[in-house]
């Protein structure tokens, strides 16, 4: 049987070339579509870690601080899953740059979520260089550090002077101290860092702060740890993922969505073999009669016309997830460039995962093999006494 299916697949060289090309083209597609999307997530989860905590536990009131206590943040830190935790404040306000007539600079505004911090502790917690490289200009009276788009927003450089002022009309005048981007617009045009001290001052609330920032040994786990630690201190746990849901959920759904349109390749090559298949049949049919007549049952029939099917999208499978895993290699040594300001990375990332490859293949011959059933089926069901007739 595997001669016979082997023979028929020689006799149309041409058309087996093509449809092991399509559906070595659909693997390779959707192999290295499934690797962009995943080191697309990959880069971007890891750009929103370096200016998010993995978990924040603060007050179950909205609002409300806690008494900043050393012993608690000595706890804390020792925790099971815990590498490091840092106090903080925060607060929302009016963040401006100051106008002025006699150098043409006009006013610009924009909305800040300050955050107080001690330099010190929070860089083991984030990985920000910025927070240790402007450590000293931070703890310094005055000194903030923004996100990069919010400093673009109000058109402020490194030393340039802001007016920042809260919602009980509280006004200061800060220096800005450095700029950062992880990426992630909803930290870049929003966030910005001072010392807790400062901070602490300007909202009237010296000692006091808004919670603890905290590092995991595993990201994932964030939730878990979360719910542990909230029932040893009795403070409300916020993981990193609840924050992104949505942003998380949706580029899910955009791997989900890439997966079945590139999909939809591998279906057009699975048509591609049960074309090939069927053409066989009708050209084979007398030579089907004949084995039916010399004792070949529907099922040794029926198993030449699956193995094709079965060989075409095994060979074509293999070829293309040796092009995708190929591909997806060499866009990982030599990136492909990104203009950098259009998109926060400026190389396509890549991350190529066991998991995409195999259940590609697992589908792909799957599919090759369904597409055999029709032809197989038509072929066992011929009449050995009408065609010979």
């Amino acid at each position: 049987m595997p001669y016979l299916a082997l023979r028929h697949m020689r006799r149309r060289a041409l058309q087996t070339g093509l449809t092991v090309a399509g559906v070595a083209v659909g693997v390779m597609v959707l192999i290295v579509a499934l690797s962009l999307t995943n080191g697309f997530i990959d880069e971007l989860v890891k750009s929103t870690l370096r200016a998010t905590p993995m978990l924040t536990l603060q007050s179950f009131i909205a609002g409300d601080t806690l008494t900043d206590d050393p012993a608690v943040l000595a706890a804390l830190e020792t925790s099971n899953g815990v590498t490091a935790a840092a106090p903080f404040i925060s607060s929302q306000a009016l963040i401006a740059r100051r106008a002025s007539s006699s150098l043409g600079i006009t006013a610009r505004q924009g909305y800040t979520q300050v955050v107080g911090i001690d330099p010190a502790k929070e860089t083991a917690v984030l990985d920000l260089e910025v927070l240790a490289a402007q450590a000293e200009a931070i703890t310094q009276r005055g000194g903030i550090v923004l996100g990069a788009s919010l400093a673009q927003q109000l058109g402020v450089m490194t030393g340039d002077e802001v007016i920042m002022r809260d919602i009980t009309g509280a006004t200061a005048t800060l220096t800005v101290a450095g700029t950062f981007r992880v990426g992630n617009e909803l930290i870049d045009a929003v966030a910005s860092y001072m010392s807790i001290e400062n901070l602490q001052a300007y909202l009237g609330l010296p000692g006091r702060i808004s919670g603890y920032h905290v590092r995991l040994d595993e990201p994932t786990k964030a939730r878990a740890t979360g719910l542990t630690l909230a029932d040893r201190f009795g403070l409300r746990p916020v993981s990193w993922e609840s924050l992104f849901a949505s942003l998380i959920s949706q580029l899910e759904l955009q791997k989900a969505v890439i997966g079945v349109v590139v999909f939809l390749i591998v279906l057009v090559a699975a048509f591609g073999i049960a074309n090939v298949l069927v053409l066989t049949v009708s050209e084979k049919t007398e030579e089907i009669a004949i084995l039916r007549a010399l004792g070949a049952s529907e099922r040794q029939v029926v198993s030449v016309f699956m193995l094709e099917g079965f060989l075409l999208g095994a060979v074509g499978t293999v070829v293309g997830a040796l092009l995708g895993v190929a591909v997806a290699a060499y866009f990982r040594f030599q990136p492909f460039p990104l203009p950098g300001d259009l998109y926060f990375i400026t190389q396509l990332p890549v991350e190529v995962q066991a998991i995409d490859i195999l259940w590609v293949c697992c589908v792909s011959l799957a599919t090759s093999v369904l597409a055999g059933v029709f032809p197989a089926r038509r072929a066992a069901r011929l009449d050995p006494v009408e065609v010979l007739r």
